[in-house]
C-alpha cells in the first residue's frame, strides 16, 4: 500500500466544531457551490457517505467507516478504480483553532503508481483546500 498525504491546513475553528461539521456527511452542502463543474458532474451524500461523479473516472463513493470523536474520520472508497482508504485528521492548534490533513492509503502495482501518483496527490490537496474553506 502506498500513503499519500495533503499538507496541513490551519482552520481558525476548534477541533471539536471542525469535527462535528465533517463527521456527518450531510453538511457538505456546503461544498455545492464550490466544485468545479466541469471536473465534477454529479455530487449527494446522506449522514455516512458521499458520491461524486469524475469524469472520466466514474461515479465513485466515499463511505466512513470509523469515527474517532474529535481527531479523524476514516473512509473506504466504493466504486473506485483503485482500492483506497482515506482519513482526516484534525488535531488542535490552541484552544480557537485547529490544524487538519487528509491521508490516503491505495493499493498501487508499479505501473500504476507511475501513472495515478500525481493526480492522486493533487485530488488530495484539493480535497484538504476545500475543506478548510468551509465556515466552521
Amino acid at each position: 500500500m502506498s500513503q499519500y498525504e495533503s499538507s496541513t491546513k490551519h482552520i481558525p475553528y476548534p477541533q471539536e466544531r471542525v469535527y462535528a461539521k465533517l463527521e456527518d456527511l450531510n453538511n457538505l452542502a456546503a461544498l455545492s457551490g464550490k466544485l468545479p463543474e466541469d471536473k465534477v458532474k454529479e455530487f449527494s451524500f446522506d449522514h455516512d457517505q458521499a458520491t461524486v461523479d469524475v469524469p472520466p473516472v466514474g461515479k465513485v463513493t466515499i463511505r466512513v467507516v470509523e469515527r474517532e470523536a474529535p481527531k479523524c474520520i476514516k473512509f473506504e472508497a466504493i466504486g473506485s478504480p483503485i482500492p483506497m482508504n482515506m482519513w482526516i485528521q484534525i488535531i488542535p492548534n490552541g484552544d480557537e483553532a485547529s490544524k487538519m490533513r487528509v491521508v490516503a492509503k491505495a493499493e498501487l502495482n508499479f505501473m500504476l503508481r507511475s501513472m495515478v501518483e500525481k493526480p492522486l496527490k493533487e485530488g488530495l490537496e484539493k480535497i484538504a483546500d476545500t475543506l478548510a474553506m468551509i465556515p466552521y
